[in-house]
């Protein structure tokens, strides 16, 4: 199906089963510990050994020998797989280091080898028997050390100039210029990376735990030199990714070595330790914002520049390309910079760009109403813009992950779609009782507590991408959808099994829904937070297909044919589904695919978060007491799991704020705290009240769902709408995440 114009009505507007808030189809499997995770394969394929994985002890440099004698001989040892003995190895399409090292090292923990022994056990004490000795170079491992070195990368859109910002922010009668950091973080997923491997003479077969079986499937037949339909990927469940498990990793290609060299299948887990350091993370970044506005809080002219660091080749952390289309200003400029460093690879996390790039502009803006000394919510509103005011030939967006193949013309200054920016705002003040907010900081207390408010908007780019699925219908009235699609604990099987109810008018307990294997059709993947949209979307064009099918089974003219009711109609006639099939299987198969309607018209999610902090005028504790996201995001498809996607979102944002960070060794080169021991995270005693406000919106542009995401627009701006709360309680003005008492202590109001 082609989409190339605005959506018109359809069966999905009939709202009986999409949109409604529907109980996740796999929460009985996943709330009784009976949904088979990658690890939980255990009847999958028989005979299975334990893989251990061994990550470089340096972060640069080379491996001069290793001594596999003692580990060979050790207890259940069947293999030792290292660079020398694997074979040829290519590098897959999304990874930017090997994921098998050696003898060059890219960086701490990169993997160098992997034992496979009978029980997980002794292939771990084995590991501990193997000797490596290697030659370590000097490496770069702090962003502001070599920030002067980075540079603007030739793939992407890195800079973008309109008008003279110079001049214009040189006579602007109001400046603002702020440097601001964000830190290195983690994903920290519930459920680390795993996979179990098995060979079927040439065939490969891999349950792992995987966002996007289709690069999966074909990085791992890249990279190990065979043809694609030899590779099978299997990912029906997996508990958390937020990016990390976008790509190939570690623990697929050393499982399939693994059990290639053992001639059985093999099981192999990346350590919880291993993670941070093996896999990927958001990179910290430095930026820097400089607003110029008229006395009357018009901008004039507006600079972002960002820089990140990464491995040679590495992309970097777009944190300035929001403020391409946020909001209004003449002059502008933004700016993404790249680093060579030599940290562990950074990639795609949790909206890409946009979550710290807001986290700096937003307090960038709240500084500049301060001076202006306008409400923070007026100014935002007051530099409303109806188009895009900066558009380097292609839409505004950050996303790292998209591939999409750009047009040669484009609107510089293309029309939203759908934004109801100043109503998010609006409505957050008003639900939020921001009018009691005291605009002079430190003035409110409560005990020992200061209190204050803070907001911030949310931005973050609604992005299409064509995606596949095949629907079937048997003679009992079944429906079964298979696509490759991913559920990473965003509720893909309840929405797509939704859209399929809606379209074909049976009941959601007749529909079965199967994802996550390489064998079904190709789908979007989850990522980007474009799953939702585009994979439903993908449904609902194989729905089309199965609906005409059934039609012209059934005898009935299928422009005239209604589903609904576990039936099929037209005019005085109509047919069970069940016996429409006439006794055998009817299958429709379709994939969306989009034209330049997204070139046309920009495509993007809003929102605006507030939220109320109390800060311990004595200890500098930060306690987040009420949070509150207003989102505008096209057709909500189920409101419940949305809702649960958006405070998960939250709760992230927090993290961002007050305590999470990767923290650098900057004389050995890898980050310290690698595991959930020693890197925080938020827990159910730092999140207070969260409330989630969907604004009424469909979109007809974005696809026949007339859905957007949402699943990412939730962290966009909360760590500064907390980091504006905490100035707001305390007169301190933190530029530097995370926000911890140490950064608050030297500036606090003296009277207690």
């Amino acid at each position: 199906m082609k989409f190339n114009e605005p959506a018109s009505t359809n069966p999905i507007d009939q709202l009986k089963v999409v949109g409604q808030p529907v109980d996740r189809i796999d929460g009985p499997l996943k709330t009784t510990g009976t949904a088979p995770y990658a690890m939980d394969r255990h009847d999958v394929v028989p005979n299975q050994a334990h893989g251990y994985v061994i990550g470089s002890a340096i972060p640069s440099g080379r491996i001069v020998s290793i001594d596999l004698a003692a580990a060979r001989a050790a207890p259940g040892v069947i293999a030792i797989v290292t660079a020398q003995n694997a074979g040829r190895l290519a590098k897959g399409n999304f990874n930017t280091a090997l994921l098998l090292g050696g003898p060059r090292i890219q960086h701490y923990h990169q993997a160098v080898a992997l034992v496979v022994a009978e029980t997980f056990e002794q292939a771990r004490d084995a590991a501990a028997l193997v000797r490596i000795r290697y030659e370590r170079d000097k490496g770069a491992y702090d962003l502001q050390a070599v920030r002067h070195k980075a540079v603007a990368p030739k793939k992407e859109a890195a800079e973008t100039q309109v008008g003279n910002f110079t001049g214009a922010f040189a006579s602007s009668p109001v400046q603002h210029d702020g440097e601001y950091h964000t830190a290195h973080e983690s994903h920290m997923m519930m459920e680390p990376h795993a996979s179990v491997a098995a060979w079927d003479g040439d065939q490969l077969t891999v349950w792992t735990s995987n966002q996007m079986i289709a690069w999966a499937r074909g990085d791992l037949a890249k990279t190990l030199g065979i043809p694609k339909d030899k590779v099978r990927v299997l990912s029906p469940y997996i508990g958390g990714g937020f990016g990390s498990k976008l790509f190939l990793r570690a623990d697929v290609l050393l499982a399939a070595l693994g059990a290639r060299a053992a001639r059985r299948p093999v099981r192999v887990p990346l350590q919880r330790a291993l993670i941070p350091n093996n896999t990927t993370h958001r990179s910290a970044t430095v930026q820097r914002i400089r607003i110029g506005a008229t006395r009357e809080g018009k901008i004039t002219a507006i600079a972002h520049e960002s820089w990140s660091g990464n491995l040679k080749d590495g992309s970097p952390e777009n944190a300035a390309t929001q403020t391409r289309a946020l909001y209004a200003g003449e002059h502008r400029m933004t700016a993404n910079r790249v680093a060579e460093m030599d940290l562990p690879e950074a990639n795609a996390m949790r909206a890409p760009g946009e979550a710290p790039g807001m986290a700096a502009l937003e307090i960038a803006m709240d500084e500049m109403a301060e001076k202006l000394g306008i409400d923070p919510v007026q100014l935002r509103i007051l530099n409303d813009t109806q188009v895009v005011p900066d558009n380097p030939e292609k839409p505004a967006s950050s996303d790292p992950q998209s591939k999409k193949p750009e047009k040669e013309k484009h609107n510089p200054h293309p029309p939203f779609s759908k934004r109801q920016f100043i109503q998010c705002l609006q409505t957050g003040a008003q639900r939020f009782g921001w009018e009691r907010r005291s605009a002079r900081p430190a003035s409110v207390r409560d005990g020992r507590w200061l209190v204050g408010m803070g907001m911030a908007s949310a931005f973050r780019d609604n992005l299409l991408t064509k995606s596949a699925a095949r629907v079937r219908l048997d003679r009992r009235g079944i429906l079964t959808v298979e696509t490759d699609m991913t559920d990473i604990g965003t509720g893909s099987y309840t929405i797509i099994a939704q859209t399929a109810s809606e379209m074909m008018g049976v009941p959601l307990e007749r529909v079965r829904v199967r994802l996550g294997d390489s064998s079904f059709p190709a789908s979007c993947g989850s990522g980007g937070q474009w799953g939702g949209n585009n994979s439903t979307a993908g449904v609902y064009a194989a729905c089309m297909k199965l609906r005409e099918a059934v039609a012209r089974q059934a005898g009935l003219d299928p422009e005239r044919a209604i589903f609904a009711d576990g039936l099929v109609r037209a005019g005085e006639r109509s047919l069970p589904l069940g016996e429409a099939v006439g006794g055998r299987e009817l299958v429709g198969e379709d994939l969306i695919e989009y034209g330049d309607i997204d070139k046309r018209f920009q495509q993007s999610t809003f929102g605006a978060h507030f939220v109320e902090v109390g800060v311990d005028a004595v200890t500098c504790e930060v306690r987040i007491r009420r949070m509150l996201a207003v989102c505008a995001a096209g057709r909500i498809l189920n409101p419940k799991t949305a809702r649960s996607q958006v405070i998960g979102a939250m709760t992230m944002g927090a993290g961002a704020a007050l305590m999470e960070e990767l923290a650098v060794d900057k004389r050995l080169g890898y980050f310290v705290n690698h595991d959930l021991a020693g890197y925080e995270v938020p827990v159910h005693a730092d999140i207070p009240h969260q409330e989630v406000i969907f604004l009424d919106e469909v979109d007809p542009m974005s696809s026949p769902m007339k859905a957007k995401g949402i699943a990412e627009l939730g962290i966009c701006g909360v760590a500064a709408a907390i980091a504006n709360a905490v100035y707001n309680a305390t007169g301190v003005r933190v530029r530097e995440y995370p926000i911890t008492l140490d950064k608050l202590i030297g500036g606090m109001p003296l009277s207690v």
